[in-house]
């Protein structure tokens, strides 16, 4: 059990732990691909939007730098949606930088309608945290078929999301 209290998400930014986890997950490519079958182009730190917007294409590059601030770029546009959307809720930092690395990863639409969230917001939190494992799918194909070779990343990502919001509970 985590001795730390939780703190109003309205207060709580994105730590640098938290960056340069979201950062090693994504692992950076300089010039665009499709990272599992069915998916979008993303570049850089895994991202499918440019800074002004405009999707990413496959044959787009980036350098590490430019990457960087693509990256905080979508992560602060995206931290502002999320906070917003947990008004009233509490969070230990890890559950919030877990939270974000979901965000980051699946958008705030996605985030917006998830279990997840009616859960932090019910106070929910171990449910919350379980809530996590029901996103298991790319392009439609279960991530978590035993031995796949198409996206076992994408479900190996949700079980450590899932037993690092289980070690803040």
């Amino acid at each position: 059990m985590s001795n730390k209290v939780r703190v109003a998400v309205g207060v709580l930014t994105l730590s640098v732990t938290g960056f340069i986890g979201i950062l090693s997950q994504e692992s950076f490519v300089a010039k665009a691909m499709i990272p599992t079958k069915g998916d979008r182009p993303t570049v850089g730190f895994g991202s499918t939007m440019h800074v002004d917007g405009a999707p990413v294409k496959m044959g787009d590059s980036l350098t590490p730098v430019r990457a960087l601030v693509v990256a905080q770029t979508h992560i602060s546009k995206e931290e502002a949606v999320f906070r917003d959307s947990l008004e009233g809720v509490s969070l230990h930092q890890e559950e919030f930088d877990l939270y974000m690395d979901f965000v980051y990863q699946y958008g705030t639409q996605n985030w917006m309608g998830s279990s997840m969230r009616a859960h932090l917001l019910a106070s929910d939190y171990v449910q919350a945290c379980d809530a996590l494992l029901a996103w298991k799918r790319a392009a439609g194909y279960d991530c978590s078929t035993p031995g796949n070779k198409r996206c076992w990343g994408v479900w190996q990502r949700q079980l450590n999301r899932h037993a690092r919001c289980l070690g803040a509970q």
